[in-house]
């Protein structure tokens, strides 16, 4: 075999911070012993993987053609590896997930997947759907858990369960005395709202369409309890996921309002995958408990 998995660790490395000494430092290495390894990977095969501009490397094309190849190998591996020292294969895993599912839903997972003897750790990344999408395509994490529908040629996208976002408002509020909004009270409404980019604002414009140049949006916060202390404020009205607010509904510090049949707000949660990712046995372990924390723990919702 000419090349070596440390090589192709190199490879990797650069090709995540395009930066040769910082590669060096992720993997614990001298920055001549990494520009070495990269040089001897490209020499024994005749090939460039970057482009170097300065200190920077950007990926070419055959760079981006082998990347995901390389990434596949080491993982198989590096579970080969785990296996042969008799350690679990479920291992360690990089999970990213949009903010409704993170807070509310991938801590119960993430304790039942660490609850092993070998007690493998799961480092857990909350961010926007589309920030999730693009570190997963950059192989950044293993896997993505997202409310927002996506379409990319990278990803494989996988129905998970199925959510629905719910309008809602404070005790106080006019509208709460109302038994179903009409369109124009929507119009009329202020509204504190999720920001662009997000799933849950997705979600609430194609639920919106045809009322959306009329709303009156007064914030857009990243964050579900920030919106939620806004509209307990009586700053305005919210629309969010029936997960997140299933406790303030149950205190009664928040009440769902009924909006026209008209307005559908069903969506589904997925998990997202790079097509070229090696599926390993602890990415097979954690949709297991995905899927069983749908049955068990909160029942359809």
């Amino acid at each position: 075999m000419k090349y070596s998995f440390r090589q192709l660790e190199v490879f990797l490395a650069a090709a995540h911070f395009q930066n040769i000494t910082r590669a060096a430092e992720s993997l614990a290495m001298s920055q001549s012993a990494a520009s070495s390894a990269l040089k001897e990977l490209e020499g024994q095969f005749d090939i460039q993987l970057f482009d170097r501009v300065g200190k920077r490397l950007q990926l070419n094309e055959l760079g981006r053609l082998y990347r995901p190849k390389a990434e596949s190998l080491l993982a198989q591996a590096t579970e080969l590896e785990q296996a042969f020292s008799k350690h679990s294969e479920v291992g360690a895993l990089k999970v990213g997930a949009t903010l409704t599912i993170g807070n509310y839903l991938a801590v119960g997972v993430m304790a039942k997947y660490m609850n092993t003897p070998t007690r493998p750790k799961v480092s857990l990344e909350v961010a926007n759907t589309s920030s999730i999408a693009r570190r997963v395509r950059d192989f950044e994490l293993d896997i993505g858990l997202i409310e927002g529908e996506l379409q990319s040629p990278e990803l494989e996208v996988i129905p998970w369960r199925e959510d629905a976002l719910t309008v809602f408002c404070s005790p106080s509020h006019p509208l709460a005395r109302k038994k179903r909004l009409t369109d124009e009270d929507l119009r009329q409404a202020v509204w504190i709202m999720r920001e662009e980019g997000s799933g849950t604002r997705q979600s609430f414009e194609r639920g919106m369409h045809g009322l959306l140049p009329d709303l009156n949006i007064l914030l857009e916060l990243e964050h579900t309890e920030a919106i939620k202390r806004a509209v307990e404020a009586n700053l305005g009205i919210g629309c969010l996921s029936k997960v997140v607010l299933a406790d303030a509904f149950k205190r009664g510090s928040l009440v769902p309002l009924n909006v026209p049949d008209a307005r559908k707000f069903d969506r589904h949660f997925y998990f997202i995958l790079h097509k070229q990712k090696y599926r390993s046995a602890g990415i097979a372990r954690w949709m297991s408990l995905c899927q069983e924390l749908q049955i068990s723990d909160t029942g359809p919702l």
